[in-house]
């Protein structure tokens, strides 16, 4: 997740509802977030991840540990929250290839956990971890994410009687009733991670309204409105075309400060003020560099990983799953079908 890119409002409209329906008025929600409501639920309004987290953090201090406010909260992200994206992901031919472009454009959602897709003997699974935010909110924002991503599930498969399993690191609740409610079966507790799990099998059934055309045309939008809001100014950008001049050999932090006639503390202390590291950036241009070349280039993966520096293919393949959720060469196959 890059907290440099901005998100739509919608997800803090749908904190604003529940935080309505608890009692709390919008002033208590949006305090202090530089937010009004009216912007919020302009259709083309944009916030930034710290603003929303904002929104999450004065709910979760006025509320306190309300049993199962997380999961509550997550239920209202219905695939008509997310525009495009949600298209995007209804269009897709099987929940496998769904979740494929859910981590592509993971940018796009309204997520604050890390969400990690493994494989383990029958089971697909989804692997959530939040360590970027603060403790105190961090159970909130998984259990939300969490069940967000379950109501995405139910509602692409379009049955509610499709099993969808969660397990929690965190301990029980005294009322596991919210819980049950939202996933339809009573989750376990307690466990070493907090993630969602389904029959293996069940990853490559086609989707009730898959389309392929709409598909492409759906994530062709997703591309140009992340490459939208991903869209640098200021130093980061100056940065950015540092970078990109040399991707096989970019510059260092201290020889970009020195490049741009500054100290290394101060670049880094600018940056962070505008929303972006110096390692983020060098991340997002390799990410956007690999894509290009790989896609629009036609370059093989190996040249790919040469052009932008990288001695091993291997580590130039992991860090590109990192980034897409794939590996180069299925991303490829998906993008362009060769």
């Amino acid at each position: 997740m890059d907290w440099s890119i901005p998100r739509s409002s919608a997800g803090v409209l749908v904190m604003v509802g529940l935080a309505r329906d608890a009692g709390l008025s919008d002033e208590q929600t949006l305090a202090g977030t530089g937010l009004d409501v009216d912007a919020v639920a302009s259709p083309d309004s944009e916030v930034q991840l710290r603003q929303e987290l904002a929104v999450i953090a004065n709910i979760v201090d006025s509320l306190g540990d309300r049993t199962g406010l997380g999961v509550r909260a997550g239920a209202r992200y219905q695939l008509t929250t997310y525009g495009v994206f949600g298209f995007a992901l209804i269009s897709s031919p099987t929940l496998r290839e769904a979740v494929e472009i859910g981590l592509r454009y993971f940018d796009l959602t309204y997520a604050f956990s890390t969400i990690e897709p493994r494989v383990v003997d029958d089971r697909f699974e989804l692997v959530f971890t939040a360590p970027d935010v603060p403790e105190v909110l961090r159970r909130f924002v998984v259990e939300r994410d969490l069940a967000a991503v379950r109501t995405i599930g139910r509602d692409l498969v379009a049955d509610p009687n499709r099993p969808f399993a969660a397990r929690f690191a965190f301990d029980e609740p005294n009322d596991v009733e919210p819980y049950a409610e939202v996933f339809g079966v009573r989750p376990e507790f307690g466990c070493d991670e907090t993630l969602l799990h389904m029959p293996r099998d069940g990853m490559d059934v086609p989707l009730p309204r898959a389309d392929a055309q709409a598909a492409a045309f759906a994530q062709a939008q997703c591309r140009e409105l992340l490459r939208t809001r991903a869209a640098r100014s200021g130093l980061a950008a100056r940065v950015q075309d540092l970078l990109t001049a040399n991707p096989a050999n970019p510059p260092s932090a201290e020889a970009a400060a020195a490049a741009l006639a500054m100290s290394t503390r101060s670049l880094r202390h600018r940056l962070a003020a505008e929303g972006a590291s110096y390692r983020a950036l060098l991340q997002e241009m390799r990410s956007r560099l690999a894509e290009e070349m790989l896609v629009g280039g036609r370059l093989t993966v190996t040249e790919t990983a040469q052009r932008l520096g990288y001695v091993e293919v291997s580590s130039f393949s992991q860090a590109f799953r990192r980034w897409h959720g794939c590996g180069p060469a299925e991303y490829v196959r998906l993008r362009t079908g060769r």
